[in-house]
């Protein structure tokens, strides 16, 4: 009997047990439960900030903060936006009356008409024709001769000698230089300083970009750089545009990056754009999306002894 009545306590303490048991599995997997809960959420939210800053990312790798500056379909009789000279010219000669002490960047297009400037396309078109580099970027320079061929560069008057005769005539050098004249005045005004002391420069060119892969760092044309550290001899940058944005191109906006916001200029034939050369004026090209932009660079000096002359027949 005593066995008996010994059966009913462990009865007892074996539902107390299965209890115990039962208890601790609901905690275990409620455990479970919460801490596969809890990485889902960290997932999720893991997942919607990835997604955010992809979206965020591709928003400012689009438009990077850009204001435009100049419209493509904007006819500037003359814009310009000021901004406080860097230090570069301090560690170059400086020439009174013509090394910035007012900087900035300006827009102009009236300086050159569109005839005109599809004149100066057919020369460099006639010009890159003779080559063209492999990647994305050519050149040409009627200075030096120097034109993009393939990986490397020629000098069109050595290499292709008479032929040059064919392609370019005297009118079309007269042009250049007038071209480039007018320009320069417009720098002079702009900028308050002596005409007379201010100089053509080397490298001055016609560039032709596309969005053919790269070959070689020449084709890299859209790192940010500064001119008057690219080239220590450069005060004044201008460009002389040949094609229009969203017409004969896409992409290939010239863009100034700023402290707080790049200000962008959309190409349009005919439109020249000028800037002092220092880090007050970091810039890059985006790359060409479709189709194919044409521009031509002309640089400007106050040293005398990095002068060039203006291109000429051989």
């Amino acid at each position: 009997m005593s066995t008996l009545r010994r059966a009913g306590p462990r009865k007892a303490e074996d539902r107390s047990q299965y209890g115990d048991q039962t208890r601790l599995g609901m905690i275990k997997n409620k455990s479970k439960q919460a801490t596969w809960q809890k990485w889902f959420t960290v997932a999720v939210s893991v997942t919607i900030s990835v997604a955010c800053t992809v979206v965020l990312w591709e928003y400012l790798h689009e438009d990077d903060f850009k204001e435009v500056f100049a419209r493509q379909t904007d006819i500037l009789e003359g814009k310009f936006f000021e901004v406080p000279c860097s230090k570069d010219y301090e560690s170059h000669k400086r020439f009174a009356g013509c090394t910035p002490t007012k900087c900035g960047r300006a827009v102009q297009d009236t300086v050159v008409n569109r005839e005109e400037a599809l004149k100066m396309l057919r020369i460099a078109k006639r010009g890159l024709s003779l080559g063209g580099s492999d990647g994305g970027a050519s050149i040409l320079d009627l200075h030096s001769g120097a034109l993009s061929m393939g990986k490397q560069f020629v000098n069109i008057y050595r290499y292709f000698g008479d032929q040059i005769n064919d392609l370019f005539d005297e009118e079309d050098f007269a042009l250049y230089s007038d071209v480039r004249w007018r320009i320069q005045k417009e720098i002079a005004k702009e900028f308050g300083i002596n005409i007379t002391r201010l100089h053509l420069t080397k490298p001055t060119f016609f560039s032709r970009m596309n969005n053919t892969e790269a070959k070689t760092m020449h084709d890299e044309y859209w790192h940010p750089h500064i001119d008057k550290v690219t080239y220590g001899s450069f005060d004044y940058t201008s460009l002389l545009y040949l094609s229009d944005y969203k017409i004969d191109f896409g992409g290939g906006k010239f863009v100034f990056v700023d402290e707080l916001v790049n200000r962008t200029v959309e190409p349009r034939i005919g439109r020249v754009s000028f800037f002092t050369s220092g880090s007050e004026n970091l810039h890059y090209v985006e790359r060409v999306a479709w189709g194919t932009r044409y521009a031509i660079t002309v640089s400007f000096t106050c040293d005398p002894v990095h002068a060039i002359e203006d291109p000429s027949l051989p």
